[in-house]
């Protein structure tokens, strides 16, 4: 399985054209989304817990197989750091029951500091506290990037995230489960963050080798000027 979406839709420069029709109502916004992918990755949970209310919306505003991927909070990552979680847990999961009561959970993206370097007991004792269902770890400093990280993971079934910047050289194309994450930030070639279609080409080939064996999941964060929608379509239609 291959899946292609975005790192959210709730985008006001997205209006008029870029991607929403003009006069669009964004009440409106997440259903047209659904029309053109069939997944995308909720980074507003890791700002502010969401009312189950607006977690039900969403569900109803999607078709039945959309996939969502939800971004745990940074109190949980970046505040609390992995320490004492099960109250953390408690409350993120009650916030978004809705979804976690339907097949259109995905899974849950933990995004690690920068500043946070390697623990392997704290990581550890993480993943033994998981809840069920598909977890992928984002870390940001490089000395998480070790065959003892990648053991780790993979005992708990965990992805590592493959994010891809060039502010992170140091990130690698591990894959630590039956499944792999992709985050595109920014891309090298293009102009403010594009990604340029022979960048793109080089992922779509590592994207099929992947899939031989692995599901893939790929988000493209980079939202200035729409760049993430255009990114995401052209592969998507690349990988079809």
């Amino acid at each position: 399985m291959i899946r292609i979406g975005c790192s959210g839709w709730n985008y006001q420069h997205w209006r008029d054209g870029v991607f929403y029709p003009p006069r669009f109502a964004p009440r409106r916004w997440l259903g047209f989304y659904a029309e053109h992918f069939d997944t995308v990755e909720i980074n507003m949970t890791f700002y502010r817990l969401p009312r189950d209310t607006a977690v039900a919306k969403w569900v109803e505003e999607t078709p039945p197989d959309f996939i969502f991927a939800v971004k745990m909070s940074r109190y949980v990552t970046h505040i609390k750091r992995l320490r004492d979680l099960p109250p953390s847990l408690e409350l993120f999961y009650s916030r978004i029951r809705p979804l976690v009561d339907t097949p259109k959970l995905g899974h849950v993206l933990w995004q690690l500091p920068a500043t946070f370097q390697r623990d392997d007991e704290r990581l550890a004792q993480a993943l033994a506290q998981l809840p069920r269902g598909r977890h992928c770890f984002e870390f940001r400093h490089e000395s998480w990037f070790a065959p003892e990280v990648y053991e780790l993971l993979r005992r708990h079934e965990v992805a590592l995230v493959i994010g891809d910047t060039p502010k992170r050289p140091f990130q690698s194309h591990e894959l630590t489960a039956d499944w792999t994450f992709i985050r595109f930030h920014e891309g090298t070639r293009g102009r403010f963050s594009n990604y340029s279609e022979s960048e793109l080409e080089e992922w779509a080939q590592r994207i099929e080798r992947w899939a031989a064996s692995d599901d893939v999941y790929a988000y493209f964060n980079n939202d200035r000027n729409g760049y993430a929608v255009r990114n995401a379509l052209w592969l998507k239609e690349r990988l079809r």
